[in-house]
């Protein structure tokens, strides 16, 4: 079920951030960074973070946005929804979360009057974004990211891989 988090939630979340942190860093060589506790309350305030619950257990999160300038540039004026930071609890790997989020973005984003559906990812993982290509996005190529003031640690020199679903 997917539904958005809550302030109860909070500390679950941190829980797998830390987890797929760890897990991204075996994978890849990147971590992201301990991220910042009011960016995500205020997230979970606007109703911008989210969670699919199975069995009563968080197995997953992410947040959105509708505005990603720094990541997507001139593209950021087309309407979009940007997907950020899905974490999966390891004891719920394999269920193909991605693809249920990719389910559940379409409609939201129609209902929200947008024509996109936006990921990132930090280059090195081929893996990923094979998987996202699979999940029904569109590899778009990779960014060397610039300007990221403002931005979570993870973006600082880093290269993107951007991606993309048409839900129109």
């Amino acid at each position: 079920m997917i539904t958005n988090t809550t302030l109860q939630d909070i500390h679950e979340i941190f829980e797998l951030y830390k987890i797929a942190s760890d897990f991204k860093k075996k994978v890849s060589g990147i971590q992201w960074p301990e991220f910042d506790r009011d960016m995500i309350e205020a997230e979970i305030n606007e109703r911008r973070h989210w969670k699919i619950t199975v069995d009563g257990q968080i197995a997953c999160v992410w947040s959105i946005t509708f505005s990603d300038i720094q990541v997507w540039g001139e593209r950021n004026s087309d309407p979009s929804v940007y997907i950020h930071r899905i974490a999966t609890n390891p004891s719920f790997r394999g269920q193909k979360f991605v693809e249920q989020i990719a389910g559940w973005a379409r409609p939201f984003a129609l209902e929200n009057n947008k024509r996109y559906v936006r990921m990132d990812t930090t280059a090195g993982n081929q893996r990923l974004t094979d998987y996202y290509v699979q999940c029904g996005f569109s590899h778009l190529g990779s960014k060397k990211m610039t300007d990221t003031t403002g931005l979570p640690a993870h973006y600082h020199h880093a290269i993107m891989e951007l991606f993309q679903l048409e839900v129109l």
